[in-house]
C-alpha cells in the first residue's frame, strides 16, 4: 500500500471513530437474511391479519413509525411504557389516547422471539409494519433498510415539540419538516399518508366551525359528529372517498378543499405546494413513487446500529 493509500485508509478510520459511524452496521434490507430469515414473513402475516380485522389499523401502524422516527430518530422509543422511574414519550400531546398499534407490535415480538429469540428489533418491527400495512390497503411497497436497534431511552419533551400538530400553517409544516431533513415536496408526499386513516374531532373542530376554505357542505356533514362542545374523541375520515384504500384521492379533496385538518388544507391554499397537490391528485403513480422514497428516508432518521442501543425482549421495557 503506498504512502497516500495508507494516510487515507487511516483518516477515513479515524473519521469513522470520531463520527461514531460502523461502516459494517449499516441499514439493510437484508440484514436478517441469515439470522432470522422467518422475520419479514412473520412481520407482514401479523399485519395483514391485523388490516383484514381493522383497516384502520394500517394507517395506525404508518403513524406509529411516523411519530416514532420523528423523536429521537427510529429507535422504538415511543414503545417504551411509563413507570415509576421512567417517563416515555405515550403520554405526549400528540400521542396519549391516539396513537394505536402497540398491540399488534407486542404480538409480533413475542413471535419473533420464539423464531429467533434477541435478534429482531422493535424499531425494525414497526418499520417493516408500516411499510405492510400500506401495501395492505393497496398502496406502493418499498424496501425497508433493517438492522435498527431500540432505544433505552425516550423524550417526552421532543415527542411534545417535534411531532407537527393538525393546526399548523403551511411554513410551520415545512420548518417542522426540513428539522428532520426533509424537502417541502418530501412532506407534501408523506402528508399523503392521510388517504387512509381518521382524526378524532378535537383535531379538526376549530377548521369545520370558524375556517371558510372548506367545502361548505362536507363542513357540515362533520359538525353531524363533531360538536361544538363534547364529542372530542368523536372520529372522523381524512378521505371520505376511499377512506381504506391508499390512493390519491386525499390530493384530489384538497382540491375540492375537503382536507379534513387545518394542515392538511395548508397544502392546497394557494401557496407554494399547491401545483405539487395538483400534480398528485392528477398522477397516482408519480405520487407513490414519492411516498415510497420518502418513507425509506424516514426511516433513516437517527438509527442506532453497531453496538449502540439493544434488541429489547419486551417492546415496551429496556432489558
Amino acid at each position: 500500500m503506498s504512502a497516500l493509500n495508507l494516510r487515507l485508509s487511516l483518516l477515513l478510520l479515524l473519521c469513522c471513530v470520531i463520527g461514531g459511524i460502523n461502516v459494517s452496521a449499516q441499514l439493510s434490507p437484508t440484514f436478517y437474511a441469515k439470522t432470522c430469515p422467518l422475520a419479514l414473513a412473520t412481520i407482514k402475516a401479523s399485519v395483514v391479519s391485523a388490516v383484514l380485522k381493522e383497516a384502520r389499523m394500517g394507517a395506525s401502524l404508518l403513524r406509529l413509525h411516523f411519530h416514532d422516527c420523528f423523536v429521537q430518530g427510529c429507535d422504538a422509543s415511543i414503545l417504551l411504557d411509563d413507570t415509576a422511574t421512567f417517563t416515555g414519550e405515550k403520554t405526549a400531546f400528540p400521542n396519549v389516547n391516539s396513537v394505536r398499534g402497540y398491540e399488534v407490535i407486542d404480538s409480533i415480538k413475542s413471535k419473533l422471539e420464539i423464531l429467533c429469540p434477541g435478534v429482531v428489533s422493535c424499531a425494525d418491527i414497526v418499520a417493516v409494519a408500516a411499510r405492510d400495512s400500506v401495501f395492505a390497503l393497496g398502496g406502493p411497497t418499498w424496501r425497508v433498510p433493517l438492522g435498527r436497534r431500540d432505544s433505552t431511552s425516550a423524550s417526552l419533551s421532543s415527542a411534545n415539540s417535534d411531532l407537527p400538530a393538525p393546526f399548523l400553517d403551511l411554513n410551520a409544516l415545512i420548518a417542522a419538516f426540513a428539522k428532520k431533513g426533509f424537502t417541502a415536496g418530501e412532506m407534501v408526499a408523506l402528508s399523503g399518508a392521510h388517504t387512509i386513516g381518521k382524526s378524532q374531532c378535537t383535531n379538526f373542530r376549530t377548521r369545520i366551525y370558524n375556517e371558510t376554505n372548506i367545502d361548505s357542505s362536507f363542513a357540515k356533514t362533520l359538525r353531524g359528529n363533531c360538536p361544538s362542545v363534547g364529542g372530542d374523541s368523536n372520529l372522523a375520515n381524512f378521505d371520505t372517498t376511499t377512506p381504506n384504500l391508499f390512493d390519491n384521492a386525499y390530493f384530489k379533496n384538497l382540491l375540492s378543499k375537503k382536507g379534513l385538518l387545518h394542515s392538511d388544507q395548508q397544502l392546497f391554499n394557494g401557496g407554494s405546494t399547491d401545483s405539487q397537490v395538483t400534480a398528485y391528485s392528477r398522477n397516482l403513480g408519480s405520487f407513490r413513487v414519492d411516498f415510497a422514497n420518502a418513507m425509506v428516508k424516514m426511516g433513516n432518521l437517527s438509527p442506532l446500529t453497531g453496538s449502540n442501543g439493544q434488541i429489547r425482549t419486551n417492546c415496551r421495557k429496556v432489558n
